[in-house]
């Protein structure tokens, strides 16, 4: 009788788990079809009470932030955020692709919502990871441009050339940007190309160095690097395609001349004169070797890191931004996406519609220092007043020079590909020609 009573209790739990799953699809379905009301999913985000967001913790600012501004206000929309702090994105992807190699669907997983851009987000679409096309639909995406014929639209249609398809909503902006010591360097006579940066170093050796690849801080030098000299002359514009669509010898073509000119940059780098190049780890690092003096220069993504820096003392007296390189200063976005199986998509869809506010957009700048994912044309007057006031502000630069020095990331599946392709050649000091290394950094690919 325990038996049969057992049976029956286990058979009606299993019976119980799949009809909340075919709710949940069903919700979800209904909700891209335009059937379902945004009154109706913030109904269902009270129900299901509670988001799990997953997202690089490595930040103090963006931490506190988190607690003391999203938590609250995700609360009086009568959502509990649950901020799960990674220390690799990754982490997540691969557990929300556990989860659906074992079967579970949505309403049945772990993971609400990822902050992601990039390969992590290429890898979910390409294993068919995500919700669905629901960011276009929320009622803040009126902050973002999708009108595919604007150009200003790029950044939210396309992550590192893959698109979009409104399966993850924008959340922050960046762009790479170079900061230099002008107690040391006069800021008139910082290097806006790499010929430039080639002969400052001639003359003061030791003074430059990047961020070590694979970081993505490091790989992005290298991109653009890359960029600058394209053989064609046209920059980023092939980088947009895929491997598939390049094919290793034509990718090959393209980067020989950058990869050329960084085996050339090497022996004038920071620590090279004693015998080996010192490439930073992180970003830390880097500000470590800067604020020391042991660099002219410091190159990564942060819109506002002078500003910052100069505040919080992580950066020399007299640092300034400066463009650098001319035309070649990769900008992205970074973005939250709801997995397929998250066991509350409609506290994510509420989640991600208060992170695209103009309130959370200017608190979290104004906080964390991260530029806003919304698109300020898209505002009034007076929300982008609030952005501008929440803002740390430039330092030697302008919004207008920065706009119009602007390229996109790389395609996804060519990041793999480059940063092997450095490694080998660059770190490793490998006698192979670049076409051969490319050509099997293709091959493992697929392995």
């Amino acid at each position: 009788m325990k038996k049969t009573l057992l049976s029956l209790s286990l058979i009606g739990s299993l019976m119980a788990s799949v009809s909340f799953a075919q709710d949940a699809t069903a919700f979800r379905d209904g909700f891209i079809a335009g059937d379902i009301s945004w009154e109706d999913v913030q109904a269902r985000a009270k129900e299901e009470g509670e988001v799990n967001l997953y997202y690089w913790g490595g930040s103090d600012k963006i931490n506190i932030w988190m607690d003391s501004v999203a938590v609250p206000g995700l609360a009086a929309e009568g959502v509990t955020l649950n901020p799960v702090r990674i220390t690799g994105t990754k982490d997540a992807v691969d557990l929300v692709l556990a989860e659906k190699g074992s079967g579970k669907g949505l309403g049945e997983g772990s993971v609400d919502a990822i902050w992601v851009n990039g390969e992590n987000f290429a890898t979910l679409k390409r294993q068919d990871a995500l919700m669905g096309a629901f960011a276009d639909k929320l009622p803040n995406s009126a902050n973002i441009e999708w009108n595919p014929d604007d150009p200003r639209a790029l950044l939210n249609l396309r992550d590192f050339g893959v698109e979009t398809n409104a399966s993850e909503m924008p959340w922050s902006g960046q762009q790479y940007v170079c900061a230099v010591n002008t107690t040391r360097v006069p800021s008139g006579d910082a290097p806006g190309t790499f010929a430039e940066l080639m002969t400052y170093l001639e003359a003061n050796p030791g003074k430059f160095t990047y961020v070590k690849p694979p970081h993505f801080i490091g790989n992005t030098f290298v991109q653009a690097t890359i960029y600058a000299h394209n053989p064609d002359g046209n920059g980023a514009v092939p980088f947009q395609a895929s491997i598939e669509e390049l094919g290793a010898a034509e990718l090959a073509r393209l980067i020989t001349p950058g990869m050329e000119y960084l085996k050339e940059l090497e022996p004038k780098l920071l620590g090279a004169a004693g015998g080996n190049a010192r490439y930073p780890e992180d970003p830390k690092a880097l500000d470590g070797l800067f604020l020391n003096g042991e660099i002219d220069f410091s190159c990564q993504f942060g819109l506002y890191g002078v500003a910052t820096g100069l505040r919080d003392g992580t950066y020399p007296e007299g640092a300034e931004q400066f463009i650098f390189p001319e035309g070649n200063m990769i900008k992205n976005k970074n973005y939250l996406v709801i997995p397929g199986n998250a066991p509350n998509p409609a506290a994510a869809m509420v989640m991600a519609n208060y992170m695209a506010s103009v309130d959370a957009q200017a608190t979290k700048l104004e906080i964390a220092g991260m530029p806003p994912g919304i698109d300020p044309w898209r505002l009034s007057e007076a929300d982008v007043t609030k952005l501008t006031e929440a803002s740390p502000g430039f330092v030697g630069v302008t919004q207008a020079e920065l706009d119009a020095n602007t390229a996109p990331d790389t395609n996804a599946t060519l990041v793999d590909v480059i940063e092997a392709t450095w490694l080998e050649y660059i770190e490793r000091d490998s006698t192979e020609s670049i076409a051969a290394i490319v050509e099997t950094a293709v091959a493992n690919l697929n392995k």
